[in-house]
């Protein structure tokens, strides 16, 4: 009897898990899709548009990746207080992380005037550097929205509601695709429309949200005012979340850097293994979106007992998917170049990064569930503290590369792989092991 009720309750487990990462996932993709939209349509303007276009993107995502903390800081915040059984706090824990949005939105509109020293720095023609300018001076205009969305996408999340920012992603992708074919084409506006049109959706979309958190917020008679202390709360804890975060973009771009030293074969494969890496990527958010709601609802109800019986399903989804999509790109390994390149030297070259990337799926699974998880617990200051622990081992390993004789690319991703996701599955396994983690209660 005793099995069958632990089956059952594992049944239960793997259900819930599935209705937070399934549209967790399809929202994740839908995020990126703009700027997929804005590169296309943009591509048939020109060369110049199209590089221009490029850096803005590039400028935009590493701001926009560097806050992803506002999603992941206010989601285990709602989602504790929901577990501990007060919903009204829940939702102000949501609107102070929307108000903290509002407040770093506006202070990163005041970089405007600083969109045309920014794209220069890259060293572009100055053809190229004017299109940039354009396109980010305009898109900078959108940053806000895009940050309540993140914020307000994190109090869904806590609510244990990822299907609605699914929905609203899925809506706002195909606004924003119309808008900027009638703004580029239509009206002729060329990059300001593409710019001008992703705009506009953002603050669409900013706009369902912040009517959802003022519904929400009244249904539970919860003040909308900003409260300074609590803000502050909000920040500290994102602070934490922006390091770890900062530790990762600094681990990505110093892959890059070396690899742009070690040849430009070698730049080429790398940016398509980490275009693919990108995209297993999502799946694994996905399950590690789930962790963040599912641990902070049960750790904020005191349940220790089912929170580390959620995080051993979580960990045996994350390396059981990983070992699926390695195996797929380790069969497609030596084919799978051809849809990115028609270079010799580079299709030659690409299978010893993918064949490294496919075997350390599973160690990626096993990685981005246990960090969604100990967000969901709140043990952002051992995750940001072990980000820059785990660069001081990969950094060394990374500048291997560049000895005499080593084949650079081996040794990049064999230092990515193993390395880089190596280290970081031995500091969050170390710790997931550990009782320090599990903090019960409100806060």
């Amino acid at each position: 009897m005793r099995q069958r009720t632990d089956a059952g309750e594992r049944r239960a487990r793997d259900r819930e898990i599935l209705r937070l990462a399934v549209p967790a996932l399809g929202a994740l993709i839908a995020e990126p899709a703009f700027l997929l939209v804005d590169t296309a349509l943009v591509g048939h303007l020109g060369a110049e548009e199209l590089a221009g276009v490029g850096i803005g993107v590039a400028v935009l995502s590493t701001a926009v990746g560097l806050l992803i903390f506002l999603a992941y800081g206010t989601t285990p915040a709602v989602a504790r207080l929901l577990g501990a059984g007060d919903r009204p706090a829940a939702i102000r824990a949501g609107i102070d992380g929307i108000w903290l949005a509002i407040v770093a939105g506006a202070a990163l509109l005041l970089a405007t005037p600083l969109a045309h020293p920014l794209v220069a720095l890259f060293g572009a023609a100055s053809a190229v550097t004017e299109h940039a300018a354009v396109y980010l001076g305009i898109s900078i205009l959108g940053l806000p929205a895009m940050l309540i969305v993140l914020a307000a996408t994190g109090l869904m999340r806590g609510l244990q509601d990822t299907r609605t920012p699914l929905v609203v992603a899925t809506i706002g992708f195909g606004a924003n695709a119309v808008l900027n074919v009638v703004l580029i084409y239509g009206i002729g506006l060329g990059v300001a429309g593409s710019a001008l049109g992703t705009v506009i959706a953002q603050w669409g979309m900013a706009a369902f949200f912040l009517w959802f958190a003022v519904c929400e917020a009244r249904r539970a008679h919860v003040p909308l005012g900003i409260h300074w202390g609590d803000l502050g709360r909000t920040a500290s804890t994102g602070g934490w979340l922006f390091v770890r975060t900062l530790s990762l973009r600094v681990a990505l771009l110093s892959t890059t850097a070396v690899a742009t030293q070690a040849g430009t074969t070698t730049l080429a494969a790398t940016q398509i293994a980490f275009t693919l890496f990108s995209t297993l990527a999502f799946a694994l958010d996905a399950l590690a979106i789930a962790g963040q709601a599912m641990l902070g609802k049960e750790l904020g109800a005191g349940d220790v007992a089912e929170a580390r019986a959620v995080t051993r399903r979580l960990q045996l989804w994350g390396v059981g998917f990983g070992c699926v999509v390695g195996a797929l790109l380790l069969a497609v390994a030596w084919v799978l170049g051809g849809v990115f390149t028609s270079d010799a030297a580079v299709l030659a070259a690409l299978p010893v990064a993918l064949v490294l990337l496919a075997l350390a799926q599973p160690i990626a699974g096993y990685v981005f569930v246990l960090d969604g998880v100990l967000i969901g617990a709140g043990d952002v200051r051992y995750l940001a503290w072990t980000g820059i622990a785990n660069l001081a081992v990969y950094l060394p390993l990374l500048l291997l590369a560049l000895v005499p004789g080593a084949h650079a690319l081996a040794v990049i991703w064999a230092a990515f792989s193993f390395g880089y996701l190596g280290a970081r599955a031995l500091t969050l396994g170390l710790r997931a092991r550990t009782d320090a983690w599990m903090r019960v209660g409100r806060r």
